[in-house]
């Protein structure tokens, strides 16, 4: 049997040995392989470690099993182990996730995969080795920080991809946020419910009556997406105002919200939060606080406040992650920064009560969480974007984007299912009104 003694590592920085179809002007990174010979092989050793703690498979090119286990285990298939090898040794889950994007590994159930190597991160480092972690883990650029000056490019990168792409996979509401899905008897979330689209709606509804947003309600949303939340809210008869970075979101919005005969009722602009204006019964926001960074969530909270109205309300759906991970991983680069979201930051609860209360009048008087529900959302989405690969393809996105999109739709899916992910609906009021 094959095994990593056996693996040529030292011939993975041969520019011969890159993977086939990687264009290394799109992607330099993916193109290349890393040369770290030493750190590889501890990588192979940490390997098998982890195979054996989450009781994976992993399989080597000629289907010999470099750590067994049965059949119906997750399994990872290496297929370039000596380039996965290396680039894990070199740039940690940088490395994994541009391993996958080159097409030298994978897995027949990537979810099944990603959920096991997720479910207690801390307990795959040996014990006493933590304090490597900062001098190892590479740190967010300067450039991709979320400032006024960086948020546009930041936000053109992932939403200004292509209005075409987003709804391949999403549904007609166009929504990308969690649904909130009615609960079976056991709890969870009835993913067979009439779709997709009308769990969105319950969710946006369940949203604007936290805010109370009625007739005559002045509603500012910060973060327009494709602007559901506010053609939702101006057929209850709110005035709405909405904010957003992307050129692409705004153009598709404003077509809607015409389309909808609600031009009169919605204000769609390009806008940084910062620089939002005026007074609201309302204050809306859905998964944009992720887009902000922690050294802003004060300039961010202080905007909310500062634009809301005496007895005014604010509701929030925010992503979050425990409060521990949270601080250990804030100033780390990872794989969905350097190509899915640049400049994200998932909060935790606490750090966003806390930026509250030091920099605010606002406080958390309503927290609710339904994780589970963005694990059912992300596998719709997930399923629909790989059945339409081909249609993906026409848009112009290469082999490498598809399954770099592939990854980060499963590793999202893996974070809510392991819980290591949540996603809560926060209201935020004055002198803790509820």
């Amino acid at each position: 049997m094959t095994s990593l003694a056996d693996l040529p590592l030292a011939d993975a920085a041969d520019p011969a040995r890159t993977t086939d179809a990687v264009d290394p002007a799109d992607w330099p990174d993916v193109a290349r392989v890393p040369r770290a010979p030493l750190r590889a092989a501890v990588a192979g050793r940490v390997l098998r470690r982890v195979g054996r703690l989450r009781g994976l498979r992993i399989e080597l090119p000629d289907g010999q099993p470099l750590v067994a286990a049965p059949p119906e285990a997750p399994t990872l298939r290496l297929h370039r182990p000596e380039a996965f090898l290396h680039r894990i040794g070199a740039t940690g889950l940088i490395g994994f996730g541009e391993s996958y994007q080159a097409g030298e590994w994978s897995s027949p159930d990537l979810v099944g995969l990603l959920t096991a190597l997720a479910a207690d991160p801390a307990d795959l480092v040996p014990r006493g080795t933590g304090w490597i972690r900062p001098l190892w883990a590479a740190r967010p650029p300067a450039t991709e920080r979320p400032s006024e000056q960086h948020s546009r490019e930041n936000i053109r990168r992932h939403y200004d991809l292509s209005n075409e792409l987003f709804a391949l996979f999403l549904d007609p509401t166009m929504s990308y946020s969690s649904a909130l899905f009615p609960t079976t008897a056991d709890g969870g979330p009835d993913a067979s419910w009439p779709g997709l689209a009308a769990a969105q709606h319950r969710k946006i509804d369940r949203l604007l009556d936290l805010a109370q947003v009625g007739s005559g309600s002045s509603v500012l949303e910060i973060g327009t997406g494709w602007g559901e939340l506010a053609l939702r809210a101006a057929a209850r008869g709110a005035q709405v105002e909405t904010l957003t970075l992307s050129t692409e979101q705004l153009a598709l919005a404003r077509q809607r919200i015409a389309a909808a005969g609600l031009a009169d009722r919605v204000t769609a602009r390009l806008l940084d939060y910062r620089s939002a204006q005026g007074s609201y019964d309302a204050v809306l926001s859905v998964e944009m606080v992720e887009a902000v960074g922690r050294r802003y969530w004060p300039a961010y909270l202080s905007t909310l406040d500062r634009v809301l109205a005496p007895g005014g309300r604010v509701a929030i759906q925010a992503i979050t992650m425990p409060h521990h991970r949270m601080l250990a991983t804030s100033e780390t680069y990872t794989w969905i920064l350097k190509y899915v979201f640049p400049g994200g930051q998932i909060p935790s609860r606490e750090g966003l009560a806390e930026a509250a209360a030091r920099h605010t009048s606002l406080r958390v008087t309503a927290d609710e969480g339904f994780g589970p529900h963005y694990a059912e959302t992300l596998r719709l989405w997930r399923e629909r974007f790989t059945a339409r690969g081909e249609e993906v393809a026409a848009l112009g996105f290469d082999a490498v984007f598809r399954r770099m999109w592939e990854l980060y739709l499963a590793y999202s899916e893996a974070g809510f299912r392991t819980g290591y992910l949540d996603v809560r609906h926060l209201l935020l009021t004055r002198d803790g009104a509820r």
